[in-house]
């Protein structure tokens, strides 16, 4: 499931960005044309880019092909924790921190369109070993619904920069900033009801590392220094705690009638 969230993420975010999705035959694997600012940000290619700019030659920009199943045979492995995937997180920081988008409607739906919230953060579960996931969350500004599982959502649905002919957009009840907290707070509950047996396993091994220290120190008092810092560096290894980080966010003006049928109606 996670693979199948990075091959989403960068399906969207190549798309958005402009550059061109080539075919293959492989599902899990990904081939794309870079234009010319994506291939600025992932590429690492300053001096080629001088020179083309400074001759006004006609540049060629690079192709990357990823893989996100170890069993695909062409291209490169990316998964959370590569080092790719890390430099995308933050070319999409750079590009696109915030977007507005329209769904495109029928012509002459006449239809409101009501605006939802959505954040994409990365959520990581470190101790001596770590797991990352991406976490989208909707918010509709109006009622108050909230989505887990979002992106799943957009990426279905036909976005446009511009609100399509015949239709209105409906006035937010929530302000961005509140509905920024409500998201931050169901994002809060849900990891605190999630099972924290990983966090266990690591406390016990945190314990029999430091008991090993104790045992090794225990015939000197008072402890020397080196005793303090190997303590320290052992919490740090073990010590649980789950980081969240902002990927992107944006505000969507969709009719929720189309993918929340019984739900959500027009208002």
């Amino acid at each position: 499931m996670q693979q199948a969230a990075i091959h989403d993420f960068l399906t969207h975010f190549f798309t958005a960005s402009g550059c061109t999705l080539l075919p293959v035959p492989d599902s899990d694997v990904l081939k794309v044309k870079l234009n010319k600012e994506i291939d600025k940000l992932l590429m690492n290619r300053p001096f080629y880019w001088h020179y083309i700019e400074q001759t006004g030659g006609t540049p060629e920009t690079a192709t990357l092909v990823f893989r996100t199943d170890d069993k695909a045979e062409e291209g490169e492995l990316i998964h959370f924790g590569s080092p790719r995937l890390h430099q995308i997180f933050d070319a999409a920081l750079k590009l696109a921190p915030y977007i507005r988008l329209y769904q495109n409607l029928p012509p002459q739906s006449s239809s409101a369109l009501e605006p939802w919230l959505a954040i994409n953060a990365k959520i990581s579960y470190k101790c001596d070993l770590k797991k990352d996931r991406i976490c989208s969350i909707g918010l509709q500004l109006i009622n108050g619904t909230l989505i887990d599982g979002f992106q799943d959502i957009l990426d279905k649905l036909p976005l446009l920069p511009k609100m399509p002919d015949y239709c209105y957009t409906l006035s937010p009840l929530i302000r961005i900033g509140s509905g920024i907290k409500r998201i931050e707070t169901f994002l809060e509950s849900v990891l605190k009801s999630e099972p924290t047996g990983w966090a266990d396993d690591a406390g016990k091994r945190w314990a029999r590392d430091q008991e090993l220290l104790d045992s090794f120190y225990e015939q000197q008092d008072p402890k020397p220094e080196t005793y303090f810092q190997e303590k320290e560096a052992i919490r740090e290894q073990y010590q649980p705690r789950i980081l969240v980080q902002f990927i992107n966010a944006g505000l969507f003006y969709l009719k929720s009638s189309t993918f929340l049928p019984g739900s959500i109606r027009d208002h």
